[in-house]
């Protein structure tokens, strides 16, 4: 039985440890903590957001059962996860294959890849307040098409381009290369017109290609009520960073697809103001703020 007197050596043995752990930290150890913190909250949310949950947690059943089996020594039931064990990896990688590209193209879609298109010391304001013009135009021809296509119920996918470059569904079909307005776009999506079946993308506020393919969404969790139209914009808007407006031919409802999700019944001025905060204000910010930390590090 241990006496005080003997507990308190191995106390102070304790604390020296703790004292000496603290001290011996450096900044690299921090930083790779940290980093690795950052992984496991983005792997988390990964897992928590998509229907790999189901399969950490089949994943997670089939190595508790290969620890039972080696507890009670049931030799039948470990030879045989001992065979299928060591293939895991592999049908780990073709299972999780949607889940890892999203993570991976998200990850690319970080702020350190816009670093490269930012001037230094930014466009002069005369620049800047006719980018701005040019972008109040596109969103006002946007948002008088998408009035009429809605009193109208014409269907309507218009892909607006952001830092997340979309050549592969460019690629796909027609270039039109126009400036924007609402009868150019009322045109593209008159019913029974060639390219009104497709998508319309928006680059560099103008009206790039018409009549392209747009990936469909991997969430399963999408009411069965959304068309093919709906699942078309949550697809490309869950793998870049575009901003999706859509039609509905059915009712003339208007939603925004961003970032996986979707903003629904939107009135006209509704999108108006999404579309300002998304592609004026958000931008601006995102401009102000890379370009600030550059020149820090410049003066540093």
């Amino acid at each position: 039985m241990m006496t005080e007197a003997t507990q308190i050596p191995q106390i102070q043995l304790m604390w020296d440890w703790f004292i000496n752990m603290v001290t011996s930290i450096q900044l690299s150890d921090v930083l790779d903590m940290c980093i690795v913190a950052f992984l496991i909250y983005k792997m988390v949310g990964l897992v928590r957001d998509t229907r790999a949950g189901q399969l950490v947690k089949g994943v997670l059943a089939v190595l508790l059962l290969y620890w039972i089996a080696e507890l009670f020594g049931f030799g039948m039931l470990r030879a045989v996860l001992a065979f299928i064990l060591p293939y895991g990896a592999m049908v780990l990688l073709v299972l999780f294959q949607p889940e890892l590209r999203k993570a991976m193209e998200q990850l690319g879609r970080s702020s350190i890849s816009t670093i490269s298109n930012i001037q230094l010391f930014g466009p002069g304001s005369e620049a800047k307040e006719q980018e701005r013009q040019k972008t109040q135009q596109l969103i006002d021809a946007i948002c008088e098409s998408c009035a009429a296509f809605s009193k109208d119920k014409t269907g309507a996918l218009i892909v607006l381009e952001r830092e997340t470059k979309l050549g592969d569904i460019i690629s796909t079909g027609t270039i039109i290369n126009s400036d924007p307005s609402p009868e150019l776009i009322g045109n593209i999506f008159f019913h029974n017109a060639p390219l009104h079946d497709g998508a319309l993308v928006v680059r560099e506020n103008r009206l790039h290609s018409a009549g392209c393919f747009l990936p469909l969404s991997q969430n399963y969790e999408i009411s069965r009520m959304l068309g093919t139209r709906h699942r078309a914009a949550l697809g490309v808007s869950e793998v870049s960073d575009a901003v999706v407006v859509v039609v509905s031919e059915e009712t003339g409802a208007i939603t925004v697809a961003l970032n996986g999700q979707l903003n629904m019944r939107l009135t006209p001025a509704k999108l108006k103001e999404l579309l300002q905060r998304e592609l004026i204000h958000e931008t601006e910010e995102k401009k102000e703020h890379n370009v600030s930390k550059i020149l820090k590090r410049v003066k540093k």
